[in-house]
């Protein structure tokens, strides 16, 4: 499908195909997967001094997914026999664990990771390829990180479409039916793309992933280095639907943030006027590592083929409410906690290890 394969040269062109004008649309994340893609941490300054314990955390993960759908890994060759065995330890269905040759510089694969577009008629699975600078050249280097989506488009034969504008996956949510969730802080932050005025962003989105509005919301929650990364906020749970994370402890800082998020919700409408409904999620209790409070949220849950992956924090009665309230809006899906007190040092948990290939 060579007329789908697009190039930086091409942004200037005005006569570009670009994946919306050609049928593309981005899926919302409960529609069916082939595969969930993660890349394997090996970069021990993202966990300083905690790293000891992450390999074999993040393989607990890999388990928990492959036991629901095929689980494709990016990691480089010298790093993939002790993933293999971790996993194999951990107990993942390996015949559903694939191993590829792509070294990274980090293992945040929802944010230098390809997102995924699907054709509204025949199906075809495409990739739209972004620009990834480490959040805003944050965690030099990320040249590695930026060959990820072009290796995953040429190990899969898969069409690509590239964009030479910075966009991270988790700073944005879609509900599969035109809309888009994302953050003032975080796509109009200036270290992203200067020279980018906001309809151009807009615009954007609306030409790579198959959306026609954009919602905005203010600010993210307390400690993300992302500058506010929307998936630690507010998610799609249906196609008229968010959820949004609370604080009811007017003393916490999140507790203005996300009234504000919340006021803005108000005046949110689907594609056809109808109001979206909104559901609250409390945030655990400040999760503080090393003196420092991490971005601890049951937002960053990872849906799959069948169950929805929560992220906990060793707080009983929280993580058990949280778990109950998030099975509630998947009905028919397993609930399935997984322990990131850990993971959260390295600022990101569930979502932000993960992007999902639409089926």
């Amino acid at each position: 499908m060579a007329a789908t394969a697009t190039s930086r040269r091409q942004d200037m062109d005005t006569e570009v195909l670009t994946p919306t004008k050609l049928g593309f649309r981005m899926p919302a994340e409960w529609e069916p997967q082939e595969a969930v893609w993660l890349s394997w941490p090996h970069k021990k300054a993202s966990w300083p001094g905690l790293f000891r314990t992450i390999p074999a955390t993040f393989a607990g993960y890999v388990a928990a997914i492959s036991r629901y759908e095929m689980v494709r890994i990016n990691c480089g060759a010298p790093l993939q026999e002790r993933a293999k065995r971790l996993c194999t330890k951990a107990g993942a269905v390996m015949e559903r664990v694939e191993f590829y040759d792509h070294p990274t510089n980090d293992a945040w694969c929802r944010d230098h990771g390809p997102i995924f577009v699907k054709h509204r008629k025949s199906g075809e699975v495409a990739l739209t390829d972004w620009m990834h600078n480490a959040w805003g050249g944050k965690y030099p280097p990320f040249d590695l990180d930026n060959e990820i989506p072009p290796s995953v488009a040429l190990a899969l034969g898969m069409p690509r479409f590239e964009k030479s504008m910075v966009l991270e996956g988790g700073s944005i949510d879609v509900n599969g039916r035109g809309l888009l969730l994302t953050t003032e802080q975080c796509l109009l932050h200036p270290n992203r793309n200067p020279d980018l005025t906001r309809k151009e962003i807009e615009q954007a989105l609306k030409d790579y992933l198959g959306v026609r509005r954009i919602l905005w919301l203010g600010k993210g929650i307390v400690g993300d280095d992302t500058d506010g990364h929307i998936d630690d906020i507010a998610r799609f749970f249906k196609p008229d639907g968010l959820i949004t994370c609370v604080e009811k402890n007017r003393r916490s800082p999140n507790h203005k943030l996300f009234a504000a998020n919340r006021e803005r919700m108000l005046d949110f409408r689907t594609m056809q006027g109808k109001p979206i409904e909104v559901v609250e999620l409390p945030i655990p209790k400040p999760v503080i590592i090393k003196g420092v409070q991490v971005p601890a949220s049951y937002a960053n849950f990872l849906i799959v083929n069948g169950a929805v992956l929560v992220p906990t924090f060793q707080q009983p009665r929280r993580d058990a409410e949280a778990c109950s309230i998030i099975g509630s809006w998947f009905p028919g899906r397993d609930v399935v906690p997984i322990d990131c007190s850990a993971l959260i040092w390295g600022l990101g948990t569930l979502h932000c290890l993960s992007q999902q290939q639409p089926a």
